[in-house]
């Protein structure tokens, strides 16, 4: 389990990150999400020990995480890690070797070819996408207890996402993986996570189970022959309401049969159920933070 007790972190006299409070336990897949700028990236630099913070705790396994033992457990991905103009997959893998001695060069060739590069290539000669790519199959091959990737998605077509979906849940289900992973990709996100850390205005705005938080709300689409007079909606658990002409678009908190007897009193012409996504409950809780405002 990694534990991050009030933690506290700033670059000179900027404010980063404050009373950050996170636990992620075993065989567990947490995204972490905020809009650019929100300190995603710096947390997970936290955790593993690239950088210090200036007060709180992170604990590894209840180590304090740069303990030699500590950082062993844990692999971190950076969204583009250093590397020459010489540099190919197979010269990336016997660097990381050194830091892992436990790297398994078998599992390391299985990945290549599931994401269909060549090893004895320059790393300058990939796009962006074959980079993230081998980076994954680097990340997995060193079957660590903890791994930390920041922008796993960025670059990936949609076949190599969905690979990379499977490696993920084939190193959680049988290595005993936990994953703690930032991406922009809330709709990716929302396939395989069990759990969201929402980071905004530097701290922890929210959290908890991603399909507990997206099944608390839900959705509808209404169409009036006549609207109603008044405001039919102000009683109601309302989380967003969004009017062209007679078109009505519903999202509300609470169960979706109970607020579909609701909105049936209004006797709409037509109504339908419509699926709810991360992404939208995001979007909404930024904006009432003021992101948008």
């Amino acid at each position: 389990m990694i534990e991050v007790k009030n933690l506290n972190h700033s670059f000179g006299e900027k404010q980063v990150l404050e009373n950050i409070n996170i636990t992620l336990p075993e065989r567990t897949v947490m995204g972490l999400v905020g809009i650019n700028g929100a300190g995603k990236s710096t947390l997970l630099r936290l955790i593993s020990a690239v950088y210090e913070p200036q007060s709180g705790e992170i604990l590894i396994d209840g180590i304090k995480n740069t303990n030699e033992e500590a950082r062993k457990a844990l692999f971190f991905l950076p969204d583009d890690p250093y590397y020459t103009i010489y540099t190919t997959g197979n010269k990336m893998f016997e660097l990381y070797k050194v830091f892992f001695p436990s790297m398994d060069k078998k599992l390391f060739c299985h990945y290549l070819e599931t994401f269909k590069l060549d090893g004895k290539k320059p790393i300058r000669n990939f796009s962006k996408g074959m980079r993230r790519q081998l980076y994954i199959a680097l990340a997995l091959s060193a079957s660590p207890k903890y791994i930390l990737l920041d922008e796993a998605f960025d670059g990936l077509d949609p076949l190599s996402r969905l690979a990379f979906k499977r490696a993920i849940n084939t190193a959680v289900e049988e290595g005993g993986a936990s994953v703690l992973i930032s991406s922009h990709a809330l709709r990716e996100l929302e396939d395989f996570c069990d759990a969201y850390v929402l980071i905004d205005n530097k701290t922890v705005a929210s959290s908890g189970d991603l399909a507990e938080k997206v099944n608390r709300y839900c959705k509808f689409q209404l169409a009036f022959t006549e609207l109603p007079e008044g405001t039919p909606f102000a009683e109601m658990p309302t989380l967003s309401v969004e009017q062209t002409g007679r078109f009505v678009r519903i999202v509300l908190e609470g169960d979706a049969a109970e607020m579909k007897e609701a909105l049936l009193k209004l006797h709409p012409a037509v109504i339908e159920e419509m699926p709810m996504d991360f992404e939208e409950l995001f979007i909404h809780e930024v904006n009432e933070r003021g992101y948008m405002k």
